[in-house]
């Protein structure tokens, strides 16, 4: 059945069993900008990755909408990574994101090392450890890449107790965890982990070469080894503009559909 789009042309309708069906409100009237989103994906797909998106002033005469409003819709998919902006190049078709493991995000080609450094354990990073408040930990923040775009901003924290002389031994542009195994002895056997979305801060944008308020996936991780102890604390700010966390099957007990 047809809907009639807000302040739309009675001929400019949306089907309501067409893609766009999940935005449109329960009134049936869909606004002008999220049309133009669905066209505009239309067109991507049919320009391929890569491929330049016209101009705002041609789109404005092929799809007969304001260019304010087409401005918006662009807007909201550069923020979700469907299109891209090239500052003084123009807008292109984004390639399709890349499938990150929830319990392995191990895709990283490389790393750059951002912070390395040994300070005093707060209330929160002391319990996630089972060390007490005050006690040392190692702090290792780094860029993590897949090719030449960074993929994610992690900061780990472990028990400088545990793990003596990491500060000075920990090879940067190896992995952190084959360092512990091979170093200590130590090997993740398993992980608590939970995700929340948040908006980077001009740091973190900064160094993830984003625009500022882009949305992230905020990984919170917690690692421990075969004994059941905790061996680190990570904070892992991924690209939500890149990226798409995948969990893996896993039986789901209490649910009712």
């Amino acid at each position: 059945m047809p809907i009639q789009t807000e302040g739309a042309d009675p001929a400019v309708t949306q089907r309501a069993d067409g893609p766009v069906r999940a935005g449109i409100p329960e009134d049936g009237r869909v606004p002008r900008y999220y049309q133009a989103k669905g066209l505009l994906v239309e067109l991507a797909r049919e320009l391929g990755e890569g491929a330049a998106i016209p101009s705002e002033r041609e789109l404005s005469e092929r799809f007969g909408m304001a260019r304010m409003t087409l401005r918006q819709a662009i807007g909201e998919l550069v923020l979700e990574g469907k299109l891209r902006r090239r500052h003084g190049s123009g807008t292109y078709v984004a390639p399709p994101k890349a499938l990150l493991a929830l319990t392995d995000p191990s895709l990283a080609t490389d790393r750059r090392l951002v912070t390395l450094e040994e300070l005093p354990a707060d209330a929160a990073v002391a319990a996630e450890l089972g060390i007490d408040a005050g006690d040392p930990v190692v702090h290792v923040e780094q860029i993590l890449f897949t090719g030449e775009t960074a993929m994610s901003l992690e900061s780990t924290y472990l028990s400088a107790k545990r793990f003596p002389a990491l500060l000075s031994s920990y090879a940067p542009e190896t992995s952190l965890h084959a360092h512990l195994h091979a170093e200590f002895d130590v090997t993740c056997a398993q992980a608590e982990e939970r995700v929340e979305t948040v908006l980077a801060t001009p740091r973190e944008a900064g160094l993830l070469g984003t625009i500022l308020a882009q949305p992230m996936l905020l990984l919170h991780r917690v690692s421990y080894d075969d004994t059941g102890k905790p061996i680190e604390r990570v904070r892992a700010l991924i690209r939500g503009d890149r990226y798409t966390l995948a969990i893996g099957r896993h039986l789901v007990s209490g649910y009712e559909g």
